[in-house]
């Protein structure tokens, strides 16, 4: 099978759509189904050696938000790629002018089409000052994925909530981890010493892109309540964005590392003892599983990846969407909590220890082939014939 992936984020962006069609990619790959990827072009010349083909198209990015890139609308040069080496089916990953010129791509060639809902556009508006167009970006969303075959979100409880919004056959694909790369052993005792942790001091780790729509007040409020209850905690943030500055300058006794490879992302989470994940607006947040593989204590709200995995009390600590006053309690209380935070932390990496990408694959392949099935019976058996 032939498959294209238009996707307006890629590797080597740091985000979790990037390491979503990554960890696919491997795993199609290995099954032998031929890649096609189309893409904005990056901004440091760089091409996929797994991909069979590669179609770079010309990209813009916000002016608010620099590090985010849209792809251009490229009909005519799809229509010219596709009609060269034709695939079997398109997997349409984000909702920008890429996507939306893809999947019209798409339908004048009657190609079957699959999309995943990655990222809640929807909340950003709310998040940057434009609460006004929330409803109207949740209708193009709509518009854009009911046009597909089938559309794949990461958890039932989203699934649950597109299908009372209108959303038309909706799917449900999780995501993996690998478990021999994110694993309490890489515990680096000379990492903690820089960061002036003794191996019984408690040190709280943050993991994310540091913008507006991560809820990061509430990290802020959440790193000083356990600082306070804790006074010999150690705090980390691992990431960057465009607030980093501005919370640098709110925690100043926090170490701020950056964006860090994955080799050193292992390391700095097996370091810690506690995740805290203060985020409202994942749409599962790949974060939170690396964590628990990792033997940390996770705080956070109950939806997304921690909605789905964490049992509370049992895996780690998860409080209603609007208990933010609640989260910054229990935050600190698990701070001075030596015996919960570590063996909730035990608890998560049992739980996410059969969580892998191959199973993943199958699901997405499972999806992928009934939609193509039913684009073949519309094709061959119209309506009222």
């Amino acid at each position: 099978m032939r498959l294209c992936l238009v996707s307006e984020t890629w590797a080597p962006d740091i985000n979790g759509v990037a390491h979503t069609l990554g960890q696919l990619t491997d795993e199609l790959r290995r099954r032998g189904v031929t890649l096609q990827l189309v893409r904005p072009a990056p901004r440091e010349a760089h091409s996929d050696s797994r991909m069979a083909n590669e179609l770079q198209v010309p990209g813009f990015h916000l002016p608010r938000y620099p590090d985010v890139q849209f792809g251009r609308p490229c009909g005519r040069r799809l229509l010219g790629e596709w009609r060269a080496r034709p695939p079997d089916a398109i997997y349409l990953a984000t909702e920008g002018p890429l996507g939306w010129s893809a999947l019209r791509s798409a339908e004048r060639r009657g190609s079957p089409t699959l999309s995943g809902f990655h990222t809640n556009f929807d909340h950003y508006a709310s998040d940057y000052g434009l609460g006004w167009l929330r409803g109207g970006v949740l209708g193009l969303l709509r518009h854009f994925h009911n046009r597909t075959g089938a559309t794949l979100v990461p958890t039932r409880q989203q699934a649950e909530t597109l299908g009372a919004q209108g959303f038309e056959r909706v799917a449900v694909m999780g995501r993996g981890i690998d478990c021999q790369h994110f694993n309490p052993d890489k515990r680096d005792s000379e990492l903690r010493q820089r960061w002036g942790a003794s191996n019984h001091q408690p040190v709280a780790l943050h993991v994310g892109r540091l913008a507006s729509e991560k809820n990061l007040d509430l990290l802020v409020e959440s790193f000083q309540a356990m600082h306070l209850a804790q006074p010999d905690l150690v705090s980390v943030v691992v990431g960057d964005g465009p607030l980093r500055k501005r919370l640098q300058r709110r925690l100043p006794q926090t170490h701020f590392t950056g964006f860090i490879d994955s080799d050193q992302l292992a390391r700095h989470y097996a370091s810690a003892d506690l995740f805290v994940f203060p985020s409202r607006s994942e749409t599962y947040g790949n974060v939170v599983l690396e964590a628990m593989a990792s033997g940390l204590a996770v705080i956070a709200f109950d939806y997304a990846a921690a909605g789905e995995w964490i049992v509370p009390h049992h895996h780690g600590l998860t409080l209603p969407l609007d208990a933010s006053s609640a989260f910054v309690e229990r935050a600190a209380q698990l701070a001075r909590s030596p015996a919960l935070y570590g063996r909730l932390g035990r608890a998560a990496r049992v739980r996410v220890a059969d969580c892998h990408w191959s199973q993943i694959t199958e699901r997405f392949l499972h999806v992928l082939h009934t939609a193509m099935e039913h684009a073949h019976d519309r094709t061959t058996h119209p309506a009222g014939l």
